[in-house]
């Protein structure tokens, strides 16, 4: 007799219902339908990216969310970006959450701002909040709104990555009494199992998860990631004001690192910091769904990726990855 398979017990296997403590963190434009379904489908939660879903993808936001259901019945996730912008931006994110929770979503991941009204508007439905921190001023913000855990983005991630590496980010978020799960770094199955025994209680990967089938990023964008090495991700401030973690092809080393003197200026400003986050965050959404899509090999567009690219070496499915992660960490931490 085939003796059981042990099973991960964590905080977030518990509150998100999967089996694998592993996220496939929300990505714009990356999260399409068939990516976020694989990941949930093989044991690990795949986070739906509401914008990726409706303006890159193309999919009706309601109808987006029931494919995903044909392709999984496993439990998967949604993220709220909250940052405070317009009201109707506010109302438009606050409907998706509520669709969300009519379709039988019941795990949230929210992002830039104050997740108290989030908390509150999923609570009744037994919903479940992590919210995502790079330091304790943020983690201090989403535990007095009554988040569930945090996401705890290192410096090692890609986008808007934190300042902070893993094992003291996690030390520095301990002390608030809630789940920690790791976002950044991770490219192979050891870096998972890794950041599991250091305490935390699962780990969210993103560029991982560019270089799959699933992931409809250009074959341009996924041969990047496997060719590049950690030195390859530089950060740069020329695209949303802030610094983020990218590639460095022709089109980065063409446009530079470092903002504009007046554009510095600006997001200096209490009131011009808003319409310098407006008119970069337009900006940076068009290049990066064009980056998502053309074949050119980085020379007009800009790549995304965290320093985790030193772990990816070949493009794989997105259920194998999660399985041989799985596979890895329960025969190191779990026999």
């Amino acid at each position: 007799m085939t003796a059981p398979v042990p099973r991960f017990d964590t905080a977030l296997t518990r509150h998100a219902g999967v089996e694998v403590p592993l996220i496939c963190g929300p990505m714009y434009p990356c999260s399409n339908p068939e990516l976020v379904a694989a990941v949930s489908e093989a044991g690990g939660l795949g986070i739906v990216q509401p914008i990726a879903l409706t303006y890159v993808h193309g999919h009706d936001y309601r109808e987006g969310l029931r494919l995903i259901r044909r392709l999984t019945a496993k439990p998967i996730g949604f993220n709220a970006l909250i940052e405070q912008s317009t009201r109707i931006y506010h109302e438009r994110m606050a409907r998706w959450i509520d669709i969300a929770l009519e379709e039988g979503v019941r795990f949230f991941l929210t992002s830039l701002g104050n997740p108290k009204w989030v908390v509150e508007r999923v609570r009744p439905f037994g919903g479940v909040v992590y919210h995502d921190v790079t330091e304790a001023k943020w983690a201090r913000k989403g535990v007095d709104g009554g988040v569930d855990g945090l996401i705890a983005v290192n410096r090692l991630a890609g986008g808007h990555a934190g300042r902070t590496d893993p094992r003291a980010l996690l030390d520095e978020l301990a002390p608030f009494g809630v789940p920690v799960v790791a976002a950044g770094g991770v490219g192979d199955e050891h870096g998972f199992a890794d950041l599991l025994r250091m305490g935390y209680a699962g780990v969210q990967l993103g560029t991982r998860f560019i270089a799959t089938p699933e992931c409809r990023a250009s074959q341009a964008y996924k041969d990047a990631i496997v060719a590049a090495d950690a030195e390859d991700i530089v950060l740069t401030q020329r695209l949303t004001g802030v610094p983020v973690a990218v590639i460095r092809n022709a089109y980065i080393r063409r446009l530079g690192t470092r903002a504009g003197w007046f554009a510095r200026l600006m997001f200096k400003g209490r009131r011009t910091k808003h319409w310098m986050r407006t008119i970069y965050g337009a900006r940076s959404i068009l290049q990066l769904k064009k980056g998502l899509m053309t074949e050119s090999a980085g020379e007009k567009e800009y790549w995304q990726a965290g320093r985790s690219v030193a772990g990816i070496h070949a493009i794989e499915p997105a259920g194998e990855i999660v399985r041989r992660f799985a596979d890895h960490a329960r025969k190191t931490l779990l026999d």
